[in-house]
C-alpha cells in the first residue's frame, strides 16, 4: 500500500478540483500521439491520426482524453485502493485491448507537461513530485494484469 502524506492527498486534490477535464485531457492524449506516434495503433478506429492537427482537431481523441481524466479522478477518490479501483481497466487494456502497458507512462509523462503549461509557477517541484507520484501509482496499478 502506498502511504500518501497529507501534503500530497491536499495537493492531488487540489489539482483535480482547478483541472479543466475538457482541455487537459484531449491536450495530453493529443501529445502523447503526436510525440510517441506508435500509441496510435490502439485508435484505429478514432480516424484521421495522420498529422498533429488531425490529432487535436479529432473528436474522438478529445472525448477519449476526458474519459481519461475521469478515470484518474476516480483514482484521486480512491487513493487508499488504487490497485481495486483500476482492477477492470487493468484487465480490460491487458486482455482485449492489448495496450503495451508503458503506453500508461508516456500518456502519464504528457499529462504532467500539459497540465505544468497550464499551472504555471503554480507547479513547483513539491506539486510536481505529489502528481508524478500519484500517477506513477495509477500507471503500476494499471499494469497490475500484466504480471
Amino acid at each position: 500500500m502506498v502511504e500518501w502524506t497529507d501534503f500530497e492527498r491536499a495537493t492531488i486534490q487540489d489539482i483535480f478540483s482547478k483541472m479543466n477535464y475538457e482541455e487537459v485531457g484531449p491536450a495530453a492524449l493529443a501529445r502523447c500521439l503526436v510525440v510517441y506516434p506508435w500509441t496510435q495503433r490502439y485508435f484505429g478506429n478514432f480516424g484521421n491520426l495522420y498529422n498533429a492537427a488531425a490529432i487535436a482537431m479529432n473528436p474522438l481523441v478529445a472525448k477519449h482524453g476526458v474519459t481519461i481524466l475521469r478515470g484518474l479522478d476516480r483514482g484521486m477518490q480512491n487513493m487508499d485502493n488504487m490497485k481495486e479501483t483500476y482492477s477492470d481497466l487493468s484487465v480490460l487494456h491487458s486482455e482485449k485491448l492489448h495496450v503495451d502497458p508503458d503506453n500508461f507512462r508516456l500518456l502519464s509523462d504528457c499529462l504532467t507537461i500539459v497540465l505544468a503549461a497550464k499551472m504555471g509557477n503554480a507547479f513547483t517541484g513539491d506539486v510536481q513530485a505529489a502528481f508524478q507520484k500519484f500517477l506513477s501509482v495509477v500507471v503500476s496499478s494499471l499494469g497490475r494484469q500484466y504480471h
